[in-house]
């Protein structure tokens, strides 16, 4: 059996803290006078805190000097760590646990791809932080998704070349990511959103053995 770098993205992927996300930008968004809705929540995927804060701003036809953008980003945060604080194993979404045991079975190197600043305390707190050889999140990088930086990092990390890597990702930024690293795109979610993924899956459960066995003999 071949080694490959299983890289992972992590919300809405791993566990859902989108949810989480959304209530606190919500917030945020409501506090400054601007309609929030889960419709626009779907610009926010894939893409960097800054960003997402500029494109809510862009919604509102808002202005904001630098310092005022610096001060909401970390009420957001802040915010949104409420939320994480409280996470436990249940927020593990269905089906993650098993490939991730395979894979460790297996001898195969994981690494976890984030854009979120808060990847490494979310696998504390759900207890998986133990599976993965290598993190690379927001603190690590300076090119949001579609860039393929963050997994080009994942797989250098793993000490794995980054063509035939595997990137499981819930976002259309990340496939495309994964796709100019020239890395196996796995989609999770809609495959109608994410037909750019060379696999499609609803969710993990959908994922066998006889899968990952196939993308290892290849």
């Amino acid at each position: 059996m071949k080694k490959k770098a299983f890289i992972f993205d992590l919300d809405g992927v791993i566990v859902d803290t989108a949810k989480y996300h959304f209530l606190a930008w919500q917030k945020l968004a409501q506090q400054l006078g601007i309609e929030f809705t889960h419709e626009h929540n779907e610009q926010l995927k894939g893409v960097s805190r800054v960003r997402s804060l500029d494109i809510i701003l862009g919604l509102g036809n808002a202005e904001a000097s630098q310092e005022d953008k610096d001060t909401w980003l970390k009420q957001k945060n802040e915010e949104y760590l409420t939320y994480i604080n409280n996470m436990d194993e249940s927020e593990i979404l269905e089906g993650v646990l098993p490939v991730l045991q395979y894979l460790r079975q297996n001898g195969q190197p994981i690494a976890l791809g984030s854009a979120s600043k808060n990847a490494k305390p979310i696998l504390e707190k759900v207890n998986i932080l133990h599976y993965f050889d290598a993190i690379v999140d927001g603190n690590d990088v300076s090119n949001a998704k579609p860039d393929p930086e963050v997994f080009l990092q994942a797989a250098q990390k793993l000490g794995m070349p980054a063509q035939g890597a595997v990137v499981f990702e819930d976002s259309v930024a990340g496939v495309q990511a994964a796709n100019i690293a020239n890395m196996v795109s796995v989609g999770i979610g809609d495959a109608a959103v994410l037909h750019e993924a060379q696999y499609n899956f609803k969710d993990f459960t959908e994922i066998h053995t006889t899968f990952l066995q196939n993308l290892l003999n290849n």
